[in-house]
């Protein structure tokens, strides 16, 4: 999302070439990356402070060679040890900006602090971060972490992203549509002939549900795993099965073998295996998952700042089965269906099963198009920072 920022504003103003088009916002990137991996991330090393002060000693020189007044900082999640590397950077940073900016991509900080932090860490904090220029949050419920640092100005500005599905209405739709047609044939006893099913992908009787996420109890990962074996044990034709396939890296070893044993269970070895595991994916491989799924599947409770791989969902026109988790239905289009509560399998089971019958649902890419492309992200992020 800071990449998309940046290309937003016109790209880093010192690859711009002599003569070349003059970008709408004049920006330097420091590109502060600290960790390796996932399973790096929030780990405390040496190595780190090092990269940390280097970046910082790089931002102070380019507010001297460039004269940039403007300081904008991704705050850090919940957490002690991002928090402390913030105290570093701004410590270090903020007396050299008469501006700073903060664009409150992890969500929770405010709540933290209110509730676990100790006083002296809640003081500090709001001596060394509080008081910025502008905070900008990606939905409404997000503002208390700008309002508890007294944020001079807080701006909501969704996440956009470019559309991966460009071809949907020639490749994806079609599909979409053959595919629930040859399921509700299916419910009604009818037999399908060799084009039906070709239209359909070949396997109309498999309603295939995607989990890409990071793979984490609190995404809602064993939730979707336990609403598998739920929905198969009473489907309302037993021509018809219900499979899961789970893109991500896992965040813990241990939830790792938790979740290889669990999937071993004979009520997800009906048949074959139910779930599938991927891995992390990307690229080719990750379109290819959205395109050939039924469902995307997203029953979080953890604090999701916005829920990226929703819109990503709509774009490709997939049913969405999320929770009632903060704001997490307002990215979705009004009063949408498939809403459970946390930590409800059945619920998710439920779900699945009406969604076996129902047509394809000709909302969800609209709505991807009218609220999340990167062009509107673009025009929503310049305003808010021209207002600063």
């Amino acid at each position: 999302m800071v990449q998309l920022l940046l290309d937003a504003l016109g790209g880093d103003a010192r690859e711009t070439k002599p003569g070349g088009k003059v970008p709408p916002f004049e920006c330097y990137h420091v590109n502060s990356r600290l960790s390796d991996g996932i399973a790096d991330i929030g780990q405390v090393r040496s190595g780190k402070l090092l990269l940390l002060l280097k970046y910082c000693l790089q931002a102070i020189a380019l507010r001297f060679r460039f004269g940039v007044e403007n300081f904008y900082y991704v705050p850090a999640n919940a957490a002690r040890a991002p928090l402390y590397r913030d105290w570093i950077v701004l410590g270090l940073c903020r007396l050299f900006f008469k501006k700073v900016i903060y664009h409150w991509h992890a969500a929770g900080l405010g709540e933290w602090l209110a509730s676990e932090a100790r006083p002296w860490e809640r003081r500090l904090s709001r001596w060394l971060l509080g008081r910025p220029d502008l905070s900008i949050v990606l939905r409404p419920f997000n503002r208390q972490d700008g309002l508890l640092l007294n944020s001079k100005r807080i701006v909501v500005v969704p996440n956009g992203i470019p559309d991966p599905c460009t071809r949907f209405d020639e490749d994806v739709r079609p599909r979409r549509l053959a595919r629930a047609v040859a399921r509700q044939k299916l419910l009604a006893g009818e037999t399908l002939t060799e084009h039906e099913r070709a239209q359909a992908g070949g396997d109309p009787h498999v309603f295939r549900v995607l989990f890409v996420s990071l793979c984490y109890r609190q995404k809602g990962l064993f939730d979707t795993v336990e609403a598998i074996a739920l929905a198969n044990q009473k489907l309302p034709c037993p021509d018809l099965r219900i499979e899961l396939t789970v893109a991500g890296t896992f965040w813990l070893e241990a939830e790792r073998g938790e979740f290889e044993r669990r999937i071993q269970q004979p009520d997800l070895q009906r048949g074959g295996p139910l779930v599938h595991y991927r891995g992390f994916v990307s690229g080719a491989e990750k379109h290819r998952l959205f395109v050939e799924s039924d469902c995307l599947c997203f029953p979080t409770y953890m604090a999701e700042s916005f829920g990226l791989v929703l819109v990503e969902g709509m774009a490709y026109g997939l049913p969405l089965v999320t929770t009632n988790w903060r704001e997490i239905p307002d990215l979705l289009p009004p009063n949408y269906s498939g809403v459970v509560d946390p930590r409800s399998p059945g619920q998710i089971a439920d779900i699945w099963r009406r969604y076996l019958g129902l047509d394809h649902d000709e909302s969800l890419r609209p709505f991807f198009l009218n609220h999340y492309t990167v062009e509107k992200f673009a025009q929503n992020i310049r305003t808010a920072l021209a207002g600063v």
